[in-house]
């Protein structure tokens, strides 16, 4: 990141979001809403002004399990490395004002928007971690119940208790710890898709650590089955089953907590036999790997970029196979989790892939255009505007000359000349009369064929 923000061909803008999006591949404009940091550009990030600050709310980039002051630093290596105010927390005391000697905080900044002009534009919002549901094998009701994302910032050493693990309802180190797989994945009844097997690897990883922080803690793994499809990580895997860590072949189907001592107790089912009786564990701990999902954000990003996606809600790439980079839209790239759950080693292959693909295009110089697009005969047309309603690409509008397809958004899907009354609406190379004409050349040469073949064998 502090590599991006030295290069002067790079423009940064924090605290801010994608409002708009209008154009075409070479020629895209974006509104940029950038939400005010109070703070100038004299801030250094020395931090006085957090030190005094008397408001405190959860921080959460320690996943809520630590604490943060109204005015903080995001995080330590953050970009830029200057000082934000969370106005929801600040109770405008004025102490960080008053220690400040650069005078950089500034309570009266507003909101800015900013248009830029782009040739083309990199999907990459990332995911967000499944929360399950209240109650949910106890998670937001048992203290002790935590997802892979909390547990990472404990593991971390710059988190909330410095890579010490430590039971949230005590503080207490922990004598054994489950890790729980597939939750919120392989679901019908929450997502059906598997995280590629990027949760299988992180609860294998993180238990690896805690066996070799604490060697005389219990750790296990209740698993439906382990995808370990990387290089190396089946070899990984084995390590970490030969350290000690116990691996269950089980689905967790109930999670109860002991009043007095906070334990869990866990009902494990045997996958392989049903009809095997339930088992009950005891845990200090449970660790929930949960699903990746798309990110929250993008649903109202994607109103501007009409991308097309899959059934869980991922970016829809070009080609499964062939393309896997370009999305639907001609400009539009894909890199990262917003396409599909992914580990790292693959997002940084797939990202520099997007850059390639852009890099290539503006190059050039030009773009061409393949000519299947959407036509309109306007002495058929009615002007009903049902093409116009229903083109995912809004490339159909009804101007005072009547309905006109933009030939640069439309992309040739085709719906609007499937659902027009009048069949006024067409696309090019596919109209009814040309294909009728090659379904008749195709069968009168097989009949011709046929008809010799016949005359031989008589």
């Amino acid at each position: 990141m502090l590599e991006a923000q030295r290069n002067e061909n790079i423009e940064l803008f924090t605290l801010s979001r994608v409002d708009k999006v209008s154009g075409y591949v070479g020629n895209f404009e974006v509104e940029i809403l950038q939400q005010p940091r109070y703070t100038n550009s004299s801030c250094n990030g020395c931090g006085d002004c957090v030190t005094v600050c008397p408001a405190i709310t959860r921080s959460e980039f320690d996943q809520g399990l630590g604490s943060r002051t109204a005015i903080y630093v995001a995080f330590a290596q953050a970009v830029p490395m200057k000082a934000q105010i969370d106005m929801d927390t600040c109770i405008k005391c004025g102490a960080c004002e008053k220690i400040c000697e650069l005078e950089a905080v500034d309570f009266d900044q507003k909101p800015k928007r900013v248009s830029v002009k782009v040739g083309g534009i990199v999907v990459a919002t990332g995911w967000d971690e499944y929360q399950p549901e209240d109650g949910y094998l106890g998670y937001g009701v048992y203290d002790n119940v935590l997802t892979q994302l909390n547990f990472e910032r404990m593991l971390a050493p710059n988190g909330p208790s410095v890579a010490h693990v430590l039971r949230p309802s005590d503080g207490k180190e922990p004598k054994s710890l489950l890790f729980v797989q597939c939750v919120g994945s392989r679901d019908i009844k929450r997502n059906a898709y598997c995280s590629g097997g990027v949760c299988c690897m992180i609860s294998i990883k993180n238990a690896k650590l805690v066996k070799s922080y604490y060697p005389d803690m219990e750790v296990a793994i209740a698993y439906i089955d382990i995808r370990a499809s990387g290089k190396m990580y089946e070899e990984y895997y084995q390590k970490v089953r030969e350290s000690g860590v116990r691996f269950i072949r089980s689905k967790v189907s109930q999670i109860r907590e002991d009043k007095e001592s906070k334990s869990l107790k866990v009902i494990l089912e045997d996958t392989l036999n049903p009809n095997a009786p339930v088992d009950e564990y005891t845990f200090d701990m449970v660790v929930l790997s949960s699903a990746m999902e798309p990110s929250k954000t993008f649903s109202e990003l994607n109103k501007e970029l009409n991308l097309s996606t899959s059934p869980s809600g991922f970016l829809k790439e070009f080609h499964p196979r062939l393309n896997t980079v370009d999305s639907d839209v001609p400009g539009i790239v894909l890199a990262g989790a917003s396409h599909g759950p992914k580990a790292i080693s693959e997002t940084i292959m797939q990202a520099k892939g997007a850059a390639s693909s852009l890099g290539k295009l503006i190059n050039v110089g030009e773009y061409q255009i393949k000519l299947i697009r959407a036509i309109n005969d306007s002495e058929k047309c009615s002007e009903c505007e049902l093409c116009v309603g229903l083109c995912p690409y809004g490339a159909i509008t009804h101007e005072a000359e009547g309905i006109v397809p933009d030939e640069i958004l439309c992309r040739g899907c085709g719906i609007c000349a499937s659902v027009c009354p009048n069949e006024a609406m067409t696309i090019r190379y596919y109209r009814e009369e040309q294909l009728e004409k090659q379904i008749d050349a195709f069968l009168e040469g097989k009949i011709k064929k046929k008809d010799s073949s016949e005359t031989k064998a008589s």
